[in-house]
Formats: C-alpha cells, sequence, structure tokens
C-alpha cells in the first residue's frame, strides 16, 4: 500500500504529540476505537467508481469499516468524485485527529485500476457500465462489489461472471434484499416444502416513468466527462436527463424498472424457487413503451414463463392484490409463491411476510433442513468474503441468472410472440433475431 495513503498508529500518536504543543488535544471516542485499528498490511484498500447516488453511499458506509481504508474515488462527474473525495477526507480526519489527505480522485478509472494498493473496488455505474467494469476490474485483480443488475445484456453478464471465475476474484451484487432475515425464511420455507409442490410464483413490479420533459440536446456542463459516461453505449447527443438518475428509463444504458426493482423481486423469487424451476421456458408478453423523444422502456408490462416441468412464474407491472385471507396489503412490489398447501407472499424494500394459512409464519427449520444462514449487513457480508476468500451471499453466478432473466422479460415485451429460451445454453431456441437481442455490440474502443 502508498504510504502516502495510509494512517499508522505512529501517525495517529505523532498528530497527537504535535496537537499538544499548540493547545489542548481531546482524544475522542472515536478515536478511541479506531486507535485498534488493523494495521495497513491487515486493511483492505477500497475504491469506488461511479460514485453518485448508490455509489457515493457504498463508499461512505465502506469508510466506517475499520478493516477498510477507502484510497480513491472515480466519476465522470467532477462535482460528485470531488464531494466523496472530500466526505472521506473529513471522515479520516476525525478518526485520527489531523488533517487527512490520503484519498485520491479519477476521471478514468483505468487509471485507478492500475494501483497495487486498491484491492477492491465498488461499481456504482450506470448499468451499461457493470458488465465491462466488472470485466476489467477482475482482469485487474481487484474484488468487485456491483449494484445490480450485473450487466445491461445476457451476454456481457455471461462475459462478467467468467472473468470473475477465471481471476479469482470475490464478487458481491448490490442485491441487498438476499440479505434481510425475511427474505431467507421465506426462501427456507419454500425450499423445505412447507408451501407444497410450487406451481405458481407471480413478482410485482410498480409502473416506470413516462415523460422525460427533454426538449432538444442541451450543451454538456464544464467537468462532466460525457464521452466517458457513454462508453460502450451508441453515442447520442447529451442531455440531462439522459444521464445520472434518469439513464434508468432508456434501453441503451438499462431496461427500466423491469431491471431496477425487477432486479431484486425477481432475485429473492429465483433464489427461493430456483431449484423447481426445470428445463427450457416458453416467454411470452407484452409491455406499453413509452413514447417519449429520449425514453423508450416499458412502463406496463405482463410476462409470463412456463417451464418444461409445469411452474409457472408471471412478472407483471400491476399491484399485488389485497387478500384479506393471506393479510396482504397493496403492495408495489414483492413476490407471492403459491403450492398446493399454502401461499407466501415477501414484501421487497422491507421484507415483511404474509401467508396463507397464517400458521406458516410460525414454522420452524429443523437442523437437517435447508438453512440458507443470515447476512446482517450486504456490504459487510462482502468485506468478510474477501478476508476469507469465500462465497458472497451474491454472487456473480447468481447475479448474471438474475439480470438474464430479468433482460428476458423486455426481450419477451418487444417481440410480442411465444419465445423458448434454453437456460443451460443461454440462447432462444431456433429464433435469430431473438437471440440478436442477447448481447449488444460495444461501441469502439471499449471491446475487452
Amino acid at each position: 500500500m502508498n504510504p502516502k495513503n495510509c494512517f499508522t498508529r505512529r501517525t495517529f500518536l505523532k498528530s497527537a504529540a504535535s496537537a499538544a504543543l499548540v493547545g489542548p488535544y481531546v482524544i475522542t471516542s472515536d478515536a478511541l476505537g479506531r486507535d485498534v485499528r488493523p494495521s495497513p498490511s491487515s486493511r483492505i484498500g477500497m475504491a469506488g467508481i461511479g460514485v453518485g447516488g448508490r455509489g457515493g453511499g457504498h463508499m461512505r458506509s465502506q469508510a466506517q469499516f475499520p478493516d477498510v481504508q477507502v484510497l480513491a474515488v472515480c466519476d465522470v462527474d467532477k462535482n460528485r468524485r470531488l464531494k466523496n473525495k472530500q466526505y472521506i477526507e473529513q471522515h479520516y480526519s476525525k478518526v485520527i485527529g489531523t488533517t487527512y489527505a490520503g484519498c485520491d480522485d479519477y476521471a478514468d478509472f483505468r487509471e485507478l485500476l492500475d494501483r497495487p494498493d486498491i484491492d477492491a473496488v465498488v461499481l456504482g455505474t450506470p448499468d451499461h457500465w457493470h458488465g465491462l467494469g466488472t470485466m476489467l476490474a477482475a482482469k485487474a485483480g481487484k474484488d468487485i462489489f456491483c449494484e445490480k443488475p450485473m450487466a445491461s445484456t445476457i451476454g456481457d453478464g455471461r462475459a462478467a461472471a467468467d472473468a470473475v471465475r477465471r481471476y479469482g476474484r470475490v464478487y458481491q451484487t448490490g442485491s441487498q434484499e438476499r440479505s434481510r432475515d425475511n427474505c431467507r425464511y421465506a426462501c427456507e420455507l419454500v425450499q423445505n416444502g412447507r408451501l407444497g409442490k410450487i406451481h405458481t410464483i407471480r413478482t410485482f413490479l410498480p409502473t416506470g416513468n413516462r415523460r422525460s420533459g427533454a426538449t432538444g440536446p442541451v450543451p454538456v456542463p464544464d467537468g462532466f466527462d460525457y464521452e466517458n459516461w457513454l462508453g460502450p453505449a451508441p453515442w447520442q447527443p447529451y442531455h440531462p436527463r439522459r444521464c445520472h438518475g434518469s439513464f434508468r428509463w432508456i434501453q441503451d444504458y438499462s431496461d427500466g424498472e423491469l431491471t431496477d426493482r425487477g432486479a431484486h423481486v425477481n432475485d429473492i423469487a429465483l433464489l427461493a424457487a430456483g431449484p423447481f424451476l426445470k428445463g427450457p421456458a416458453t416467454i411470452q408478453g407484452h409491455g406499453t413503451f413509452i413514447n417519449d423523444p429520449l425514453w423508450d422502456t416499458p412502463y406496463e408490462y405482463h410476462i409470463e414463463f412456463n417451464y418444461a416441468n409445469g411452474v409457472r412464474f408471471i412478472v407483471d407491472s400491476s399491484n399485488a392484490p389485497g387478500d384479506a385471507k393471506c393479510s396482504i396489503t397493496r403492495a408495489h412490489r414483492g413476490i407471492m409463491f403459491e403450492g398446493d398447501r399454502g401461499r407466501l407472499f415477501v414484501a421487497i424494500h422491507g421484507g415483511a411476510l404474509a401467508a396463507d394459512p397464517p400458521s406458516l409464519l410460525k414454522e420452524k427449520i429443523g437442523p437437517s433442513e435447508i438453512h440458507f444462514g443470515r447476512s446482517r449487513d450486504h456490504r459487510r457480508n462482502w468485506v468478510e468474503a474477501i478476508k476469507t476468500r469465500g462465497a458472497t451471499v451474491a454472487p456473480a453466478e447468481d447475479g448474471h441468472r438474475t439480470a438474464s432473466f430479468c433482460h428476458l422479460t423486455i426481450i419477451a415485451c418487444r417481440m410480442e410472440r411465444k419465445l423458448t429460451w434454453d437456460f443451460d445454453k443461454e440462447q432462444f431456441i431456433g429464433d435469430d433475431e431473438a437471440n440478436s437481442m442477447v448481447h449488444r455490440p460495444p461501441r469502439s474502443p471499449w471491446v475487452l
């Protein structure tokens, strides 16, 4: 690790002594706690790539862990990266009791990946950067926490998961619902047969936005590297409603709610019911797409998967139905598992459970049954896995499976005819047109 970016016990004591010469020095409870931080050689050197919104939140959280040191932040938006750099340096200054200036900032993440003292990176970029960012970070020898969905196409997700395995990296998908106790308990109920034979799974998602308000291209603001923001995506003129939080309503970068909330809701459904989803599936869907100069994702949709063993999986933009018998409120997002012995509803972003019969929620999971364990903190789970080189609760293959499922839903909406998908071969059976949507060639020079 680069010495200028470390603060050691010696540095801490030296700064305390210097401060005592010029005035009273108070050791805060926070500083006392941090005085027992692991040695620099034992800390994980961390960096954030894309630090607006969720990415910035991840970095601020990582800085709280005593066995992590945030060494750098990267963003194509100068204001965002400097804001996060300032936060990290102010935070560590409070920890050691003197000025700390060891968080570097970058506009190009490739420079950051070249640093040997950075062990792990958090990818908080827009979706169209997730696959390529994961591949490049894995090749550079970095462990990776990547926001969901894992990639913006099925092909990119496959390549990213392969890179994680090839280079032996520890990977966590930002599917934090997996770390909720109720979600993991729901998975145990489903897989241990408490609902009987599962025949239907329904996921309920919110409708998407419908109007961008864009009236035409505008100049790129100072301090914003729009060319690198676009990266592998097709070139389009800049507009603020194309970037930052609005990118997800444009298919060049994301698939709207189908891969935003869909990556949470469908992820828990697949985690719980994966063993019961056997063989190829026929897929048929319909979507109402946004009619807007800028945005083009579907805002209403209904997609049905019919698996070879008879299980139905339905993705819908309507609310979950009110059902007094199952104590279900009109939740905007969640999963309904239906078996021949009962039903279970899991609300996303909260994890509340409801069941028919209600006694299902009092079931105890025996010592010889399937257990999912518990992950109290999704980010911390990744850090612990880095230290042990073990598995995370949302590894790359699972992230790819969930993202692929979500991408299949929008392909079905675009095709509006029956498709047959082979999950093992990851291709449509006998349909060249549909298979052309599995991968999107990147814009030059962003080819790995």
